[in-house]
């Protein structure tokens, strides 16, 4: 907060943190613009952060015609494949198949008017070898996957032996999966962070407040924007030329609150569920199970290490409620899984997480919220009153839709334009820069045991070095030379975890602006995603996290009570604690 403060104007301010409003910053700031961003939470705290961890090309996006959609996310797939191979890895994908022809009919109807007629009709065999061919087709310039392949039943159940025993068939197709959306988002915006040279800066916990006006004379010029800190409470004016708002399905609001009213938006709540469940995770042999549900909707089950993610539902979304995972929507993820693994047993019991997003869609009369467009664009909007230095009319330019997977691309696209508002030219390409720790990542399984060899130490076996490995990529070598700093005053790992250790802890405190106990929780690791939250471990991070944060007891204990409201009311999580 403090560098927006001291230099209270920028030619352009980001208002947003998630992946889209990070990459545009970034984007932004390799061209040598004088950027800012601000986040009203922690970043990747929204929708970003509630994805079903997919880096895909959307195979049923066919389906409605996007073909333009389908062809750029594959191709960022197999770029965000190469560029960020520390987060973003080849997803193995199996659809079962319990019809041949079914959706014949329906389908072309689905096509012209992008609606639902009548009854959901599941897609056959014909339906998903015509789109997976056409989604091959896509793929096949620069792309790094194998093509997909048909199996019948007997050797479908051979390969995956607890699925129904009614399928015809099972397709198998590669996509991605990103385990780490936070901490990749958190890699894109040190990235712009250090590419600026300081005039790129970003704080989180720091919200819009509202547009007080607009600025004449030499010191303010475009729009003035007021800024409040969600920590301190504290409020200042900021100046910028143009706005860029990436708030997602919050876009309506911001604009509203800058006194360009719009319209743009109509999101639709996603919700899933995590479960420690040993058996289905052996029934899933490693592979996401991508499938339609017999109410038409497109859900999926898949590993993520020793978890099992399940999800998701498409529901529209009441912007004045809090977006959390219902009773009735675990219901149906329960059901979803009997469908596909009839004889695998679910009980709440199971689950160590649950998580809700609002997705950030255009406003829709779609009958299914599924049909609505899943692309994106800009809207622009010029100020009445305000005028930068150069006399032009200030700019409010208002990102709808856009999805994980088209990030670079759409960060690309956003950045563009506000060079042509701003008169610059783009002189960097983001399209093979590597992200954060990707550079020079292990292209290898022996690579990274090499990798893992050569850092380890007398107090750091090699486990410790691999988890290192995989929440910072090649960054972790920055973090190791924070870990050894001070030879006599060896680090130690946590009481409570094996996972964490003191001076990684205040590593993340200095360089990764934590603003509240449960960021540590749910964006810097996966602790929480993954039900390892004790009141031990609440109480161990707390009070290290008290010395570099300047906590005092009574924050401190704010902090844990902090920390156990939000694991419970949002992600289904009861954690008790007695603070020490």
């Amino acid at each position: 907060m403090q560098k927006l403060r001291s230099r209270p104007h920028a030619q352009v301010l980001v208002v947003g943190g998630g992946i889209n409003g990070v990459g545009t910053f970034r984007d932004l700031a390799l061209q040598g613009v004088d950027v800012a961003l601000v986040e009203r939470g922690d970043y990747c705290q929204g929708a970003s952060g509630a994805s079903s961890h997919m880096i895909h090309g959307g195979i049923r996006y066919l389906e409605n015609g996007e073909f333009r959609l389908v062809q750029e996310s594959v191709v960022e797939r197999n770029r965000l494949l190469r560029i960020a191979p520390h987060y973003v890895k080849p997803l193995q994908t199996t659809i079962p198949i319990f019809s041949t022809f079914s959706g014949i009919l329906a389908a072309p109807l689905r096509f012209l008017t992008h609606k639902q007629q009548g009854a959901p009709k599941e897609r056959g065999a014909f339906l998903i070898k015509v789109g997976l061919s056409l989604y091959d087709f896509f793929s096949r310039d620069g792309g790094t996957v194998p093509r997909h392949q048909f199996r019948g039943r007997k050797r479908a159940l051979a390969e995956l032996p607890r699925l129904h025993p009614g399928i015809k068939y099972a397709a198998t197709y590669f996509d991605a999966s990103v385990h780490n959306p936070e901490r990749l988002t958190l890699d894109v915006l040190q990235d712009g962070e250090k590419a600026g040279s300081g005039d790129a800066r970003a704080s989180n916990y720091l919200s819009m407040a509202a547009m007080t006006g607009s600025g004449d004379g030499a010191s303010a010029t475009g729009h003035t924007v007021q800024l409040r800190d969600e920590l301190s409470g504290e409020v200042f004016d900021f100046t910028a030329d143009v706005i860029v708002n990436t708030t997602g399905a919050w876009v309506d609001l911001t604009n509203e609150a800058m006194g360009v009213a719009s319209s743009f938006m109509g999101g639709t709540k996603g919700s899933h569920i995590v479960l420690d469940h040993p058996e289905l995770l052996a029934a899933c042999n490693g592979r996401e199970i991508f499938f339609e549900h017999t109410d038409g909707r497109i859900v999926l089950i898949y590993p993520m290490g020793d978890r099992v993610l399940v999800g998701t539902t498409d529901v529209d979304a009441d912007m004045a409620e809090d977006a959390i995972c219902t009773d009735a929507e675990i219901d149906y993820f329960f059901d979803l899984i009997g469908h596909v693994f009839p004889d695998v047993a679910v009980s709440r019991e199971q689950i160590v997480y649950t998580f809700a997003g609002v997705r950030p869609l255009p406003k829709h009369d779609a009958t299914q919220p599924g049909f609505v467009s899943r692309d994106y664009r800009i809207e622009r909007r010029a100020s009445a009153e305000g005028t930068t230095a150069g006399g032009r009319a200030a700019v409010v330019l208002s990102l709808v839709g856009g999805k994980w997977t088209t990030f670079r691309a759409l960060a690309e696209h956003l950045s563009n334009d506000v060079l042509t508002e701003l008169g610059m030219e783009r002189t960097v390409s983001t399209a093979k820069l590597a992200i954060g720790g990707g550079a020079g990542f292990p292209d290898s399984d022996d690579g990274v045991q090499r990798w893992i060899k050569e850092h380890m130490s007398a107090g750091r076996d090699a486990d410790r070095v691999a988890g290192l490995l995989i929440r910072y990529g090649t960054r972790a070598e920055e973090v190791i030379s924070f870990l050894d700093a001070v030879p006599e005053a060896p680090d130690r790992l946590l009481h409570s975890t094996r996972e964490l250790s003191v001076r990684e802890l205040e590593f993340m405190a200095r360089n990764e602006q934590i603003g509240h106990l449960i960021d540590v929780l749910i964006r810097r690791t996966s602790l929480a995603f993954r039900g390892l939250v004790t009141g031990e471990l609440l109480n161990e991070v707390a009070g290290i996290l008290s010395g570099p944060l300047g906590w005092d007891q009574a924050t401190r204990s704010s902090e844990i009570s902090h920390a156990q409201e939000v694991l419970k009311r949002y992600h289904g999580v009861q954690v008790h604690s007695l603070v020490s």
